[in-house]
C-alpha cells in the first residue's frame, strides 16, 4: 500500500525538476513549452497519450482572448487561461473535433498563458478561477 501512495508522490515531486513545470497552489504540472510558430500551431496535435501530471503551456507575446480549436487532437483537454499577473482567468474543457468546422475555444477574459492538461485535471486537483499560478519556465 505504501508504495502505491509513495510512486505517484515521487512522480509529482520530480515533475518540475527535469523540465518547465507550471505550479497551481499543492499541483505541479511538468510542461512542454512550444516555442516556434510551428510548434504552437501543432501543439497537442496527433498525439494519443497526455501523461498524468503533463501538459503543454503556450506562452503568448500579448494578453488576449486567445482562441483554441481542437483539430487533430485525439484527447480531450483541459484549458487553464491564465493571465499576466498569473492568475486563472477562464477553464474550459475541450473534446476532440470529430468533423469540421471544430468548434473555437475562446476564454471569457484576456489571457497572456494557456496550459493544455487532461480533461477532468482541473476538477480532479480542485483547479478554479482565480487562482493563483506559479509559471516555472
Amino acid at each position: 500500500m505504501k508504495k502505491t501512495i509513495l510512486i505517484p508522490l515521487l512522480f509529482a515531486l520530480i515533475a518540475c525538476t527535469s523540465r518547465p513545470c507550471v505550479e497551481i497552489g499543492d499541483t505541479k504540472v511538468s510542461v512542454e513549452v512550444p516555442e516556434t510558430p510551428a510548434e504552437m500551431a501543432r501543439g497537442l496535435m496527433h498525439r494519443e497519450h497526455l501523461g498524468e501530471n503533463d501538459g503543454m503551456l503556450f506562452v503568448f507575446d500579448e494578453e488576449r482572448k486567445h482562441g483554441f480549436w481542437m483539430k487533430n487532437t485525439l484527447i480531450p483537454l483541459d484549458m487553464v487561461f491564465i493571465n499576466s499577473e498569473n492568475t486563472i482567468v477562464d477553464i474550459l474543457t475541450a473534446e476532440p473535433c470529430e468533423k469540421e468546422p471544430c468548434k473555437n475555444y475562446i476564454p471569457k477574459a484576456e489571457a497572456k498563458y494557456v496550459l493544455e492538461i487532461n480533461s477532468g485535471f482541473s476538477e480532479k486537483h480542485n483547479i478554479q478561477i482565480g487562482e493563483e499560478v506559479k509559471l516555472n519556465i
